[in-house]
């Protein structure tokens, strides 16, 4: 491949590795907002669960399952 076009492709990349993170972590708050209220009633009324989560918790809570999932992946590989 030529220059030109590997530094044409590259900002696309980028791009969509920002889009996906985005779609990620608004699925993330999405189902938190759509699934614990329905679940915990009694603990979200109380304040024990948040009924909905900032996008930095969103964001903890991606990292924690990629490197949860990552983990199994290579517990799994070596059996």
């Amino acid at each position: 491949m030529k220059k030109s076009k590997l530094l044409a492709i590259i900002p696309g990349i980028i791009a969509l590795i920002i889009a996906v993170l985005v779609a990620m972590f608004f699925v993330i708050k999405l189902l938190w907002a759509w699934t614990i209220p329905d679940l915990f009633p009694g603990a979200v009324t109380q304040g024990l669960i948040a009924a909905e989560i900032s996008w930095l918790t969103s964001f903890k809570l991606a990292l924690f399952l990629g490197i949860l999932t990552s983990a199994f992946k290579v517990q799994n590989g070596k059996n």
